[in-house]
């Protein structure tokens, strides 16, 4: 059986990803390694920070000593890192990897800004930009690393095993002229999917699930762990 480790403390990202795996797996959290180190995420793409969050995490469980965890780790686990943001067209792609800190002074790597705040600054940089100029895209991009426990035949933890595996996912739309609907977290109620009049916040859960770069990715990560549970 495989155990995903999400790393994240992310309360709303959590459900997202447990709703888009529809149980296929159990999932533990961050919340559940009160221990486990920041990771600062210094990269300048989406891949190179979710990458850099799992085999980081990886590294450090499997370094570990037993006692000095909550209970003991499952046999097979996996951390599955997630880094996602927003990329507007009319300004070059940003904020890009710095989407979650985007209000923070020059988008700091580390702590995260509140969501109000990155939207806020996100109008005000396209106050100006007329509304067929405003297209732009949520990407998502998941980074899938095996923690490899110390045996005895070893001096010490080994490497998490590599490559890392990758899944990706894009959703395209635009940015709208003001926040809309009160579900959803981070630019969602900015965020205005391609055929949809209304915004990821206005969708609900369901139907954003539906199409959403991270659904996709997610889709794409389900099929990898169908094959590594049934590999013939």
């Amino acid at each position: 059986m495989i155990t995903l480790l999400l790393a994240t403390r992310n309360a709303h990202k959590v459900e997202e990803i447990q709703a888009l795996l529809n149980s296929a797996v159990p999932c533990l959290t961050l919340r559940d390694f009160p221990a486990a180190p920041a990771i600062i995420e210094d990269a300048p793409t989406f891949a190179g920070n979710a990458a850099k969050k799992a085999m980081d995490l990886a590294r450090w469980l499997s370094a570990l000593p037993g006692g000095e965890l909550p209970f003991p780790l499952p046999s097979s686990l996996w951390v599955l890192a997630d880094d996602s943001g927003l990329e507007v067209d009319a300004l070059g792609g940003a904020p890009g990897a710095h989407s979650a800190r985007f209000a923070a002074a020059g988008g700091a790597a580390e702590g995260n800004s509140p969501d109000s705040e990155n939207n806020a600054k996100l109008l005000r940089l396209l106050g100006t930009v007329p509304a067929d100029r405003r297209t732009a895209r949520f990407r998502c991009v998941l980074a899938l690393a095996r923690v490899i426990a110390p045996t005895a035949a070893t001096s010490g933890p080994r490497e998490p095993e590599l490559p890392v595996a990758f899944f990706s996912g894009c959703c395209e739309g635009s940015i709208g002229f003001t926040p809309r609907g009160a579900a959803g977290f981070g630019y969602d109620p900015l965020f205005l999917p391609h055929g949809q009049e209304r915004s990821f916040a206005e969708l609900g859960a369901i139907e954003k699930n539906r199409i959403s770069h991270r659904s996709q990715a997610l889709a794409a990560l389900r099929d990898h762990l169908s094959h590594l549970l049934n590999p013939t």
